[in-house]
């Protein structure tokens, strides 16, 4: 098989075996019910905190959070655009429901049930690439590869929002650090009736944005035998959680390594200040 051949299958197996993420990473709700209505409308490894505690606050309402969440033009080499409908929550579920936090990330969804929530994504610019200036008859089989490779070697980050009233919050936070742990082995998820199964999930090094944060790592099984990873992050900020979904195709296609992206999570982290 050919080079380019090889990576256009790597490719459609990498779309085809993670739909699930596709189909339920472009999703969000505002409304604290889950419905996939566009995002607008109405490590586990430790944390980080300041001290600063939820406290009895009452949550912001999906207006307020609007005014919040990252916008076109605050996150340098991304565009960031509404998160596209998605599953609705209850459409969205595991085989160990001690996961549901997590999947729910992986969903563009709030990690629990929120009085308010709203989602964006924020999709890296493509970049100019030597492969892909080379004139077609000069290409090569490898310079092929790279160009196809490059094209999808961006990160698309879904952000949600969502607001909780009392301690909310941070029991949120420790149903995401406990689901960390207790899918470690990992867990089957469906979405509108897609089926994905996760063979391990693992802690990542948190930013130490907000108050806590929790990072992770979620392995994707492929139909070829091969796993690729997702990668997600819940940071608190006082009653405010904000959540990230990170997935790279090309990253995945010729095993680099790619997180969450520093600039998406400095840019909506710098608005909850």
């Amino acid at each position: 098989m050919k080079r380019s051949s090889r990576v256009r299958a790597a490719a459609t197996a990498a779309v085809s075996v993670l739909s699930l993420a596709l189909i339920t990473g472009c999703g969000g709700s505002s409304n604290g019910g889950g419905g996939a209505e566009g995002a607008d409308s109405a490590g586990a490894a430790g944390s980080s905190a300041s001290g600063r505690p939820a406290g009895a606050a009452k949550a912001l309402g999906a207006a307020e959070l609007k005014k919040l969440i990252i916008a076109p033009g605050d996150v340098a080499g991304y565009r960031v655009a509404a998160a596209k409908g998605g599953p609705s929550r209850s459409a969205v579920k595991a085989d160990n429901d001690k996961c549901l936090p997590l999947l729910y990330v992986l969903s563009g969804l709030a990690p629990g049930d929120a009085a308010a929530e709203t989602a964006r994504t924020a999709t890296e610019k493509p970049k100019p690439s030597a492969a892909a200036s080379t004139s077609v008859d000069d290409a090569s089989g490898q310079d092929v590869e790279d160009a196809l490779t490059d094209s999808f070697s961006l990160t698309v980050t879904t952000v949600a929002l969502s607001s909780y009233d009392g301690d909310g919050a941070e029991k949120v936070m420790g149903s995401v650090s406990d689901a960390v742990a207790a899918c470690a082995g990992g867990f089957t998820a469906t979405a509108d009736g897609e089926k994905q199964k996760f063979t391990e999930v693992s802690a990542e090094k948190p930013s130490g944005a907000g108050d806590a944060s929790v990072a992770f790592a979620a392995t994707g099984a492929m139909e070829d035998g091969d796993t690729a990873p997702l990668h997600g992050e819940v940071v608190r900020h006082g009653n405010t959680i904000a959540s990230y979904y990170t997935i790279n195709f090309g990253a995945m296609i010729s095993k680099k390594a790619y997180d969450v992206p520093a600039a998406v999570l400095e840019a909506q982290s710098a608005k909850l200040k």
